[in-house]
Formats: C-alpha cells, sequence, structure tokens
C-alpha cells in the first residue's frame, strides 16, 4: 500500500480539504529548444538562455547592451537556419523535445510496478518550464522529487542553473516537496557501458573503419575553467573511462570541444580545427561522439553532423559519421533508471 492510500478517508475531519501527498517525483531537466525556428520564437529563446547569469559571466550592464543591440538582432535568423535542417515536422518541435518526452515515458514505464513514482519532464530555457513541471508533481501528491538534471559533466553553466530554477520555483511554494538532486554522473559504470556499447554498435554497423573517433564535447569559456568549474575535468575523466572500457589508446579516441560563442578563449582543442587539420593531414575515415548530450540536438545534428562534416570534406576527409547520443535508446533508459535507483534508496 503507497504511503498516499495509508490514510483511510475517515481520518480527514469534516469539511477538510483534499490533500494528496506520500508520492515521488522524478524530473528530467534538459537545456532547453525554441518553440519555432521563425525569428520571433527563436529571438524568445535566445534571450532568456543568453541573459542567465550563470552562462554569460561578464559584466550584466554591459553584457544587455550587447546582447539586445547586437546578438539579438542577428543570431535569431542564423541559429533558426540551423534549426530548420534539424527540425522534426511531424511534431513541429526540434528533436531535443521529442527525445526528452520519449525518455521521460520510457523510464516511467520501469517503475509501472509501483504506485508512488512519477516521472516528468522539463526544460531549463523555453517550454516546458521547471517550475510549471515541479506544481505539477505537486499536485499529483509528490512530497519528494528528484531533479535530474541531464548533464553527465557537471558545470555552473549547465547543471547548476537547472538546479536554481528548480530553486527559485519552491520559493513560491508554501508546501514545499523535500528536493534532492541527481550529482554528475560522468564516470558512473552505467553512463560509460552505455557510451561505450553504443559507439561500438554504431562503428560495427559501417561498412568502414573510422582512423580516428573524436569525443566532441561542449565548450565551455576557459576563464570558467579557471574560477573552479570541474567541467573539464569531468569531460577527460569520461573520455579516459571510455578508452579503457573499449581497450583503445588515446590516439584512438581523442577528446575536443565545439560550440564556441564570441571572442573570448574557451577549452581546446576546438572540434571544428581539429577535424581541419587532421583532414588536411590525411585523416580520411573519421567518427564523432558527443558524450556530454544526452540527446540529439542543433549542437549534434545540425553543428556536428552537417557542419563539421563539411569542413572534414572540405579538407580532403572521405568518410564521416556521427554516433547518436544516448536519446531514448534501451541503454539509456536502463542508465537512467540504475542512477535513479540509486539516488532514491531511502525514499522508494
Amino acid at each position: 500500500m503507497s504511503r498516499e492510500q495509508s490514510r483511510p478517508a475517515t481520518a480527514w475531519p469534516e469539511g477538510h480539504p483534499e490533500v494528496r501527498f506520500g508520492r515521488i517525483g522524478i524530473l528530467l531537466i534538459n537545456l532547453g529548444t525554441p518553440e519555432g525556428t521563425s525569428y520571433g520564437p527563436m529571438r524568445r529563446y535566445l534571450k532568456e538562455f543568453l541573459s542567465d547569469r550563470r552562462v554569460i559571466e561578464m559584466n550584466p550592464v554591459a553584457w544587455q547592451i550587447i546582447l539586445n543591440l547586437f546578438v539579438l538582432t542577428r543570431r535569431p535568423q542564423k541559429s533558426g537556419e540551423a534549426y530548420e535542417k534539424i527540425w522534426n515536422r511531424e511534431l513541429d518541435e526540434s528533436p531535443l523535445k521529442t527525445v526528452s518526452r520519449a525518455q521521460a515515458e520510457k523510464l516511467a514505464a520501469l517503475f509501472a510496478d509501483t504506485d508512488i513514482v512519477e516521472v516528468d519532464w522539463a526544460m531549463r530555457y523555453g517550454f516546458p518550464p521547471i517550475a510549471e513541471r515541479l506544481d505539477a508533481l505537486k499536485a499529483k501528491g509528490c512530497d519528494r522529487v528528484l531533479l535530474f538534471p541531464l548533464y553527465p559533466q557537471y558545470s555552473a553553466s549547465t547543471t547548476a542553473t537547472a538546479n536554481d530554477k528548480a530553486f527559485d520555483a519552491l520559493k513560491a511554494m508554501r508546501w514545499q516537496p523535500a528536493i534532492r538532486t541527481v550529482p554528475p554522473y560522468h564516470d558512473h559504470p552505467a553512463y560509460i557501458d552505455a557510451l561505450a556499447g553504443s559507439l561500438t554498435a554504431h562503428l560495427e554497423s559501417l561498412d568502414w573503419e573510422p582512423e580516428i573517433v573524436l569525443a566532441s564535447f561542449h565548450g565551455l569559456p576557459e576563464e570558467y575553467f579557471l574560477k573552479g568549474d570541474p567541467y573539464h575535468c569531468h569531460c577527460q575523466k569520461t573520455a579516459r573511462l571510455l578508452r579503457e572500457r573499449l581497450g583503445w589508446p588515446e590516439e584512438r579516441l581523442r577528446i575536443t570541444f565545439q560550440s564556441r560563442f564570441g571572442r573570448a578563449e574557451w577549452l581546446k582543442p576546438y572540434t571544428d580545427k581539429t577535424v581541419e587539420e587532421l583532414a588536411r593531414n590525411g585523416v580520411r575515415r573519421m567518427a564523432v561522439i558527443t558524450p556530454g548530450f544526452a540527446a540529439d540536438c542543433v549542437e549534434t545534428l545540425e553543428e556536428i553532423a552537417i557542419g563539421v562534416g563539411e569542413i572534414f570534406r572540405e579538407n580532403g576527409g572521405e568518410q564521416f559519421t556521427l554516433v547518436p547520443c544516448l536519446n531514448d535508446s534501451d541503454a539509456s533508459i536502463g542508465m537512467l533508471r540504475t542512477i535513479v535507483g540509486e539516488e532514491l534508496q531511502g525514499w522508494l
């Protein structure tokens, strides 16, 4: 019998309002997505994203001037063109939203044998917002909630800002649920096994063998690393553990960083520059895996598969492939279930 069912209705005083409690919520959180590829939706999304003080740490007054006068007048159109190339036209949404929904639904199915667990999903920027989904979980009687930011490697600009938004929502609640947050899982055995299995299966599906595999992680301003952000170290450890799991030497699986923005120095080596150099130096077959992304999105499907693939071929490369993210594969959902099970100990 669940905690929600354990108190008989006769125990309530006459006239007592209905109160739901005793359930456990799991909230999967990813970065976010625009609601469309045109200028308006793209501008709204980028404004929310790039106004986050954890994402852009420069002087806020100066940055708002730059953001509104320059960035948001040009970048929405460019970003919209990128999203247009990978948009899910059947559902009229980005692939990230499609995959995130599927992840939540499939994880929920693994808890079908209990009636006290509710699985939901949210986006840090855009829709559905974190505050809305926390309210929904609370309304369903979840007085304990596990926040699961889907970022294997911790950064203040990703994991921390997702948790921040959830904590902001708690400030408006009279009856707050108890909260736990999933720690970074960059070195979790289930995650490394899932990556290794995904990479191996993809390479076995090819009729050619890559000379080099790049593990491309989202970039981060070098200044953030120097301030103490552990992201770079987490990425390096993920790559090392993946090599060890596969039995590969370092030169077979190299680490790079993508998606830099602005003029500041970012973590190196850069993915696009590395690919260009390798192609010019005679590498003809290459694969790229993106271990830092839980779901395929514009940074993987457009930036890597299309953009970096073009760079490789323009500089002499011949065969190029992107290894899909873990997405909603059986291995991915099994990994999520394993991690959630560990973090729910004492609750479930």
